[in-house]
């Protein structure tokens, strides 16, 4: 996600905070580069000279050039611009708990609706404790019905479909069932359709009056760049959408979209899909997303998937493991799968503050986890309590159950007894900071 242009602007920051002394000729030097960044990543022409000129202006002003740490307040601005660009702060979803809440989907065709419907309907579900129903009003993509229908299934959330009918139809059976059911929340999937077919705009119009939606959101593919927001510019004129969702913005995205939506459209960005898990989405926030961008990483995100997703008392039981130098490879395999849960490992370490930099052109290998998690599998429940009873015919037989090498299986081994031995030391360490400051305490009694 933006790579190119965290790697720019990284590479500016580290130039600037080089500067002993800001001068309108370094500063009109740097928002060159930074122009020439923004336009590359795809950004809006005009959003671009709004920004530039906004940056400018503070950049120049008494309190910057004076400053002790004229680097830091520039990236400063940097930061505070980008942050009002993309709106300022996250917007919550307010819904009504005394009666049914509705969200209509649309866009165009291949932004992901049907994909991120099913996202939706998964993080009110977590979020908020909704009872979703997801409606199928895609009656002309061949598969679409089907896709929604699988997806509900995997994630246990019911589908109201109706293969003879037409959309307007289908939505008018679906809020009758509703009501009956005791549903709080319906989303319904739009077909996909150009902004310019005016017969296909006018039945996503009749959908929105009926439905009298809550909320409609434009579903926008990240990677489409300007065509993303030429075509949100367009349904917004058409259906007065209330909110955007970004999709894959775990691919190639350069950012242009993410960065120019809000002041082209004048609609906030509501959510981004970062994945293609059912749980790969967020609630967008812009100060966040800007930290990603200027290559500041993004903790506050990464310490929020952590406690979604690492249960409480089973990291209370594997610290005191730790400490009593018990931890198994049984242990290891379930930390192992938590960290899966969280997301990719990529994504991850690009949150931590520094790492970005670092990662570029590195690629990091996403299958070793599941190597890994392979080759413990193959184990024997007494092979995993005590790997040290594993010898060379046991290796044999756990790489051919797992489908990997008898040296990768040594690897595994070897790197766990070295990560038990540093688990020794640092309990250890721990031991003798603890009686030092008992010492201590005696004595300024």
């Amino acid at each position: 996600m933006f790579e190119e242009l965290t790697n720019r602007f990284e590479t500016l920051f580290k130039k600037i905070r080089g500067q002993g002394k800001l001068t309108e000729e370094n500063i009109s030097q740097a928002m060159r580069d930074v122009k020439r960044a923004l336009l590359e990543a795809d950004v809006n022409y005009k959003v671009v000279k709004k920004f530039i000129s906004q940056v400018t202006s503070k950049a120049l002003g008494k309190e910057v050039l004076d400053s002790i740490t004229p680097g830091q307040q520039f990236i400063k601005i940097v930061y505070d611009e980008m942050v009002s660009l993309m709106g300022g702060s996250s917007r919550a979803i307010t819904f009504h708990t005394n009666r049914l809440n509705k969200i209509v989907l649309a866009g165009l065709q291949g932004s992901g609706k049907t994909t991120t419907c099913a996202k939706l309907a998964l993080f009110f579900r977590k979020q908020q404790n909704h009872r979703p129903l997801l409606v199928a009003c895609d009656t002309y993509r061949a598969a679409a019905i089907d896709q929604l229908e699988s997806l509900g299934k995997s994630l246990n959330i019911p589908v109201y479909f109706s293969k003879n009918n037409s959309p307007i139809d289908i939505c008018k059976q679906a809020l009758s069932v509703v009501t009956k059911e005791g549903y709080s929340l319906v989303i319904f999937d739009t077909a996909g359709r150009l902004h310019i077919d005016q017969e296909m705009m006018e039945e996503l119009k009749q959908i929105n009056e009926l439905v009298e939606p809550d909320y409609t959101f434009f579903v926008a593919d990240a990677m489409s760049g300007q065509d993303a927001v030429n075509a949100a510019y367009e349904f917004h004129k058409a259906i007065n959408y209330s909110g955007v969702i970004l999709t894959k913005m775990d691919g190639d995205a350069r950012g242009g979209a993410a960065l120019s939506i809000l002041d082209v459209v004048g609609i906030p960005i509501q959510f981004i899909g970062v994945g293609e898990k059912p749980d790969a989405f967020e609630l967008f926030h812009p100060e966040r997303m800007a930290s990603r961008i200027l290559g500041m990483g993004d903790i506050i995100t990464l310490v929020e998937k952590a406690q979604q997703n690492f249960d409480l008392e089973q990291s209370k039981k594997l610290e005191k493991k730790i400490k009593n130098n018990v931890f198994s490879l049984q242990d290891f395999l379930e930390q192992l799968r938590q960290i899966k849960k969280m997301g990719s490992l990529t994504e991850l370490l690009s949150m931590i503050p520094g790492i970005g930099s670092q990662l570029a052109g590195v690629q990091i290998d996403e299958k070793a986890f599941s190597r890994i998690e392979a080759i413990i599998c193959s184990m024997t429940k007494e092979e995993r309590e005590k790997p040290h009873i594993i010898d060379g015919r046991r290796r044999l037989r756990i790489s051919k159950g797992s489908g990997t090498t008898v040296q990768e299986v040594n690897r595994l081994l070897k790197q766990f007894d070295m990560m038990k031995t540093m688990m020794k030391r640092m309990n250890k360490m721990r031991l003798k900071r603890g009686q030092m400051a008992a010492i201590n305490n005696m004595f300024n009694y």
